[in-house]
């Protein structure tokens, strides 16, 4: 499928990693020469992802009231050669809700409404909740930047939220539609699977939910330091 814009960056500043630490800060020297404390919106390993010396792309706010002036977006992975990966945690939901709104998943048919953190299981709320003529449309949104190869990973590690949350989609079978949608936060990977290794029972959790009738859309994103594109679906290995 032709690439589709999703969303564009602010003017992106590029550095190289010194550290990251306290998991929400991060030192970046710029192409400037000055060395900053970056925000770091991912409270992940950030597996593969989080290089010492690493070419990364910052924001910068005007805003006087933040701590940090600085948030770290992109870093550069090289698994399948040098391409950007998405490090901003809190872009995937707004992504997919631009994309929602622009009906670019032919894969949900039609629907009427986007509703957001609608409360549904045990004191969750579900990412997105899609209103229909016919079953309404429970999306759980989960953001992955790990490889191996051409195959991306998620989790990257034990997540007994992500656990919950496959139960609760399943759950609410067959009166809704249930969707798991992974976010891959590269362009560099055409598979999807469940992290075994990190969290074997996340992966056994994912394969019975499917089993199950809960659907999955692992959606490639292409990044770069202008923007994200919304490339297609990548092939789910189970």
């Amino acid at each position: 499928m032709s690439p589709i814009q999703v969303h564009t960056f602010p003017p992106l500043l590029e550095g190289r990693l010194i550290k990251r630490y306290k998991r929400f800060m991060a030192d970046i020297e710029l192409a400037s020469g000055d060395i900053v404390t970056a925000h770091c919106p991912n409270t992940g390993p950030m597996t593969g992802v989080c290089h010492v010396n690493g070419r990364v792309m910052v924001s910068q706010s005007d805003n006087p009231k933040r701590k940090l002036a600085y948030t770290w977006e992109l870093a550069e992975v090289n698994d399948n050669g040098p391409v950007w990966a998405g490090v901003n945690t809190a872009l995937p939901n707004r992504v997919i809700q631009t994309a929602l709104n622009e009906r670019i998943f032919d894969q949900l048919g039609a629907y009427d409404t986007v509703k957001r953190e609608v409360p549904y299981g045990t004191k969750s709320r579900i990412d997105f909740l899609l209103t229909t003529d016919d079953r309404p449309i429970y999306i759980e949104v989960k953001n992955s930047t790990w490889a191996q190869g051409q195959l991306c990973l998620f989790p990257d590690t034990v997540t007994t939220r992500g656990q919950k949350h496959l139960r609760e989609l399943t759950a609410l079978l067959p009166e809704s539609r249930a969707v798991m949608l992974y976010f891959i936060n590269r362009g560099d990977c055409d598979q999807f699977a469940p992290g075994d290794s990190a969290d074997p029972d996340y992966g056994q959790l994912l394969r019975d939910a499917i089993a199950a009738g809960v659907e999955v859309l692992p959606c490639r994103f292409d990044i770069s330091p202008t923007g994200i594109d919304y490339i297609g679906l990548a092939e789910l290995v189970l």
